[in-house]
């Protein structure tokens, strides 16, 4: 009879091994590389579309004064640009320029390459099967979080 695994186990598992994996990539931060926030929320804006700042502060659980900061930096590096709701002009919207979906493609091809050489050289091709199927689902679990 296969026992199914016991989901507080599991979740501890997948916390501490993502964490490492954050850990690990982060660790390895180039000098003058976007901080976590600023890449939270280019990523933010690349995944879900233009949005106020205080939209980005609630749907990264920051502050609307950290956020500002946040967006004040990446508007001064040419990130993103505020431009007037249309539906509401008192209100402004914050979107990425082209310059920040360049440096989000490039910070993700970094850490993709850092990662494919860790799977080439550390996993075996039935291991690296297991993770092909892992990686949707964990996509998924952060996603629902």
């Amino acid at each position: 009879m296969t026992r199914h695994p016991d989901p507080q186990d599991l979740a501890g598992a997948l916390y501490d091994a993502v964490g490492l994996i954050a850990r690990r990539l982060r660790h390895t931060r180039a000098p003058g590389e976007l901080s976590s926030p600023e890449r939270s929320a280019l990523s933010r804006l690349a995944r879900s579309g233009p949005a106020s700042s205080a939209e980005l502060a609630r749907a990264e659980q920051v502050t609307a004064q950290a956020m500002g900061a946040v967006v004040n930096r990446l508007e001064g590096s040419g990130f993103v640009e505020r431009r007037p709701d249309p539906q509401d002009g008192r209100r402004l919207i914050v979107s990425l320029t082209e310059a920040g979906e360049d440096v989000l493609r490039r910070k993700r091809q970094a850490r993709g390459q850092q990662l494919a050489r860790a799977l080439t050289d550390h996993f075996s091709a039935d291991e690296l099967r297991a993770l092909a199927v892992a990686a949707p689902l964990l996509e998924r679990l952060g996603e629902s979080l």
